[in-house]
């Protein structure tokens, strides 16, 4: 699965868009490369019922930011996006 479709289904999971989520980790204090991922994880499945593999696609992008390494863009391969840039912004609103 790619990163982007894990956050398309925690939008599906959770109700909220990838960004929301973001800012509510934000306002949690959950920023920046010297938060753990654990501490993230252990909120996103306490508040939200989350598991580790959406987890971390969420953790990537709290701690980092939307960008992933090109590296995971491209056609082949199990967690291929088509971009180097995630949408945060909900499916809704996805570009095609």
């Amino acid at each position: 699965m790619s990163f982007q479709a894990y956050l398309d289904t925690i939008e599906d999971k959770t109700g909220l868009t990838p960004r929301q989520l973001v800012e509510i980790a934000h306002s949690k204090g959950f920023e920046g490369e010297s938060v753990k991922a654990g501490d993230i994880l252990e909120w996103l499945k306490e508040d939200y019922g989350l598991g580790r593999g959406h987890g971390m696609a969420l953790v990537h992008v709290i701690k980092k930011g939307p960008q992933i390494d090109a590296k995971f863009v491209g056609t082949t391969g199990t967690h291929r996006d088509e971009f180097d840039l995630l949408w945060l912004d909900g499916k809704a609103t996805k570009p095609a």
